[in-house]
């Protein structure tokens, strides 16, 4: 399968989560849309892109399990969706915008900057702490949205109006890369009566059976640039019909725009068909990348490969340095193809971002090898990705590598002890 790449010979993919890895084959394919755009750009953008990007959403809709295909269109990436989602908002006092501790951090800091500009609603954050179970995360996830409806309820005299609570969700985190149980998180926020917004950036091409109509998130937003194969940038944004009216306008705003009072009916799709001149192949290749995984076995042949090499080499990775899966003990429940392993360090290890830059360049600059590094309630850990050129063999070579740049960077910053006990001594005292 690594002939199937682009990939350097010395280099060993172990993050493919961040950034995805664009097939030849899709690329190839790719070529004549390419030819189309530099051949006539004119018709291209005015016509075929348009025409193209019409089927392939089509192909999309059904693939994510959508009502229609006017549900879905193409954004450049998760972030840019997340961002129109929650920027079109009409936000008021006392309203409240959820982000879990775990949220990618610019997702995060979006719903922070939203707080941050008037007439500033509250940012509440939602804690999850690994090790945990699928089972505490949804007790304390209804607790913690009843608790702003007890908020919500008691500011009702004051403003004479009900607020709104919008929630963001991660279907897999980030770091860790770990799969929530988002479709019963969706249920609670119904129950709640709270606006669920999912961050789905590693769902389409990792989480199998995907079906919106079931699961019914009131937005989702996937990028098809990292599983799924599709090339950069190339992001999914669904919005039922129910919900369009939300999303006044896309972003940056379309000539399409027209204002809510001049509509005779729906004003979605056309936004997002034209908002600005950007390269639109790679939302062509989404179709292209569902050609390749076809041709490669399908859904359940390529996650069932990833799934058990990630859960292999994760262990054996373990094994090496001597640590834990940071799920091993509630039976792997939020390990699809990314495994998160312990770093080998002493538990007084500083949280310092110079550590994680350490990592890179003793790994990734000097070694040709690279997992996603992250500390997470008092640990370090790294988030390897497993794909179809995976193999256990990759992991014992990273398993190796960490050790020695683990012993490195100890001599390099200290283990922190020093620290503690400087503490220890000043609490003395």
């Amino acid at each position: 399968m690594r002939k199937c790449f682009s990939f350097d010979p010395e280099y060993i993919n172990m993050n493919h989560g961040s950034y995805g890895s664009l097939p030849i084959p899709v690329a190839k394919a790719l070529e004549p849309y390419y030819a189309l755009a530099e051949g006539n750009p004119d018709l291209f953008h005015r016509f075929t892109s348009i025409d193209l990007i019409r089927d392939v959403r089509k192909r999309m809709a059904e693939f994510v399990g959508v009502a229609h295909a006017d549900e879905v269109v193409f954004v450049p990436n998760a972030s840019h969706g997340l961002n129109t989602i929650l920027r079109s908002f009409i936000w008021e006092a006392e309203d409240i915008i959820c982000s879990c501790s775990t949220s990618y951090n610019s997702i995060s800091r979006t719903a922070q900057f939203i707080s941050d500009l008037p007439p500033h609603p509250t940012h509440a954050i939602f804690t999850i702490n690994f090790p945990t179970s699928h089972t505490e995360i949804l007790q304390n996830w209804r607790s913690f949205l009843r608790s702003l409806n007890t908020t919500r309820a008691q500011a009702v005299g004051d403003l004479g109006r009900r607020s709104k609570i919008v929630a963001i969700v991660d279907s897999i985190i980030s770091v860790p890369g770990a799969l929530l149980p988002w479709e019963e998180m969706v249920k609670i926020c119904k129950e709640e009566d709270v606006w669920s917004v999912i961050d789905a950036a590693h769902s389409v091409g990792q989480e199998q059976n995907l079906n919106l109509v079931e699961a019914d998130p009131d937005f989702w937003v996937t990028n098809c640039h990292k599983w799924l194969f599709a090339k950069r940038g190339c992001g999914l944004l669904y919005v039922p019909m129910r919900n369009q009216h939300i999303i006044r306008a896309s972003f940056p705003t379309s000539h399409a725009y027209l204002s809510p009072k001049d509509r005779q009916g729906p004003n979605f799709v056309e936004q997002f068909e034209w908002n600005g001149t950007i390269d639109f192949v790679p939302y062509i290749s989404a179709s292209c990348a569902l050609d390749f995984r076809e041709w490669l076995g399908g859904e359940e042949v390529i996650n069932t490969y990833c799934h058990r090499i990630a859960l292999e080499g994760g262990k054996r990775l373990a094994q090496i340095l001597g640590t834990e899966i940071i799920d091993e003990h509630q039976g792997f429940q939020f390990t699809l193809n990314m495994v998160n392993v312990a770093v080998p360090f002493p538990p007084t290890m500083s949280s310092d971002a110079e550590i994680d830059m350490a990592f890179r360049k003793k790994l990734l600059i000097k070694k040709n090898i690279y997992p996603a590094f992250f500390y997470h309630n008092g640990k370090w850990w790294m988030r390897c990705s497993s794909q179809i050129w995976s193999q256990v063999e990759d992991f014992e070579v990273l398993g190796e590598l960490v050790l020695i740049a683990c012993k490195e960077i100890i001599a390099e910053f200290g283990d922190g002890s020093n620290l503690v006990e400087n503490e220890t001594k000043g609490d003395t005292e």
